[in-house]
């Protein structure tokens, strides 16, 4: 199932943030949209996940168009986001974390905690396990019980990534998840974004740091100015002389 951006443009008064930018997202494919700060990427991301209606163009998946559809119903459909900034819930463990995503897949009524105690009480392992199985994907199962904002801040990116899976997604954007990693922790990053991948998930990533780009993307869009000026492969994108000086000056290559 394709999630295709058809001539997508987003207005804020006078401002184009986003203009005619069509790109299609393959299902089973790692999708990365770089460009420079300010270039439209974070805006997409708000359009395809419902935070924006968009001003033209129109956002499908599986062949539907999803444009301007509220968030909680694009998520129904199988999309999950993570955020630049960090949007944990401070005071819950990073279990707690990972299983607030498991919210719609629990089918416990009032009910049947009365008349069924022991069948909650399955269920609710099942999700306990089937979380602990995503923190372990992220090697930080050993901080389950802890506090998530007490974990250093690479290990607190982790534990959004992996909340955001729980929601078990056909679709996942991650907005820049190797910000503030060092390169141990980047690399970490890598090998678990392909083991996503390779589980079925596609992935739509934007992020600035061109050697992880480089070692997962499939396909690269390159946006800027709010306009898409490259597409293609990296070995193609990267020397494309449009997008070393747009992205990282003349003189440089990606």
């Amino acid at each position: 199932m394709s999630l295709e951006i058809e001539h997508l443009t987003m207005q804020f008064g006078g401002l184009i943030a986003v203009n005619d930018v069509s790109l299609t997202v393959k299902p089973g494919e790692i999708h990365g949209l770089i460009g420079p700060n300010g270039s439209g990427k974070t805006t997409i991301f708000n359009v395809v996940s419902g935070y924006y209606k968009p001003t033209a163009g129109r956002v499908a998946f599986a062949g539907k168009n999803i444009s301007g559809l509220p968030a909680h119903q694009i998520t129904m459909l199988g999309f999950a986001r993570t955020f630049q900034n960090l949007r944990l819930f401070k005071t819950m463990t990073v279990l707690d974390n990972v299983l607030v995503g498991m919210g719609h897949h629990a089918k416990t009524t009032l009910w049947q905690q009365i008349l069924d105690p022991v069948g909650v009480q399955r269920e609710e392992k099942a999700l306990t396990d089937k979380a602990m199985a995503l923190l372990d994907l992220f090697e930080i199962a050993d901080h389950a019980r802890e506090r998530a904002t007490s974990l250093p801040y690479g290990n607190q990116r982790r534990v959004e990534m992996a909340r955001a899976l729980a929601t078990d997604p056909k679709v996942v954007l991650l907005d820049e998840p190797a910000a503030g990693l060092n390169e141990t922790e980047t690399d970490v990053l890598r090998e678990t974004l392909l083991k996503i991948r390779d589980s079925g998930v596609t992935i739509f990533l934007v992020e600035h740091d061109m050697k992880l780009v480089k070692g997962v993307c499939d396909v690269i869009s390159v946006l800027d100015y709010g306009k898409k000026i490259a597409e293609g492969a990296y070995a193609t994108v990267s020397r494309d002389p449009v997008v070393i000086e747009a992205y990282l000056g003349k003189e440089e290559e990606l």
